[in-house]
C-alpha cells in the first residue's frame, strides 16, 4: 500500500496568518487538501496531514508510521533547527523522509540556515511556498 504521511510542526496551524509575507495566504486546511488532491493524482492511495506543536506528537506519529506508511514529507518548523529527538526518530525508521519547507530557509536567518534533521532525510525542498510539499510528494512517489 502507497499510503503517505505529511507531518507540519510548531506554528505552521497558523499559515495563512503568520507573515504572509514569508509564508503567503493560504491557509494550513488549504495547503492539506492540495497535498491530498496531489497525492492522490500521483497515486499514493491514502495521505494523511498532521500539525503539532508538540516535539513528542511529532516524534510517535514519526514512529508509528513504519508500520503502515511508504514514506513521510516532514515540515518540522523551528524543530528542524534544533530537534534531535526528531532526528533521531527519522533515522530509527526505514522508511523514506522528504524534509520540506515554505521559505528557502537557507536565505533566512542564520539560525535557520542549518537543519539537524537533513543528514537522515532522503532530501530536502525549500523555497518553493506551498508548492514544496507537492514536489516532495513528487519525489517521493519516484522513489517508490
Amino acid at each position: 500500500m502507497k499510503n503517505v504521511l505529511v507531518i507540519n510542526g510548531p506554528n505552521l496551524n497558523l499559515l495563512g496568518e503568520r507573515e504572509p509575507g514569508i509564508y503567503g495566504n493560504d491557509t494550513y486546511e488549504s495547503i492539506c487538501a492540495e497535498i491530498k488532491e496531489c497525492a492522490q493524482s500521483l497515486g499514493f492511495d491514502s495521505c494523511e496531514c498532521i500539525q503539532s506543536n508538540h516535539e513528542g506528537v511529532i516524534i510517535d506519529a514519526i514512529h508509528a508510521a513504519r508500520l503502515d506508511k511508504c514514506g513521510i514529507v516532514i515540515n518540522a518548523g523551528a524543530f528542524t533547527h534544533y530537534s534531535y529527538a526528531i532526528r533521531d526518530a527519522i533515522s530509527a525508521v526505514k522508511i523514506p523522509v522528504i524534509e520540506v519547507h515554505i521559505s528557502n530557509i537557507h536565505a533566512r536567518d542564520i539560525f535557520r540556515e542549518t537543519s539537524v534533521i537533513a543528514p537522515v532525510c532522503t532530501g530536502q525542498i525549500a523555497g518553493f511556498g506551498k508548492d514544496s510539499y507537492l514536489l516532495g510528494l513528487r519525489a517521493l512517489y519516484n522513489m517508490l
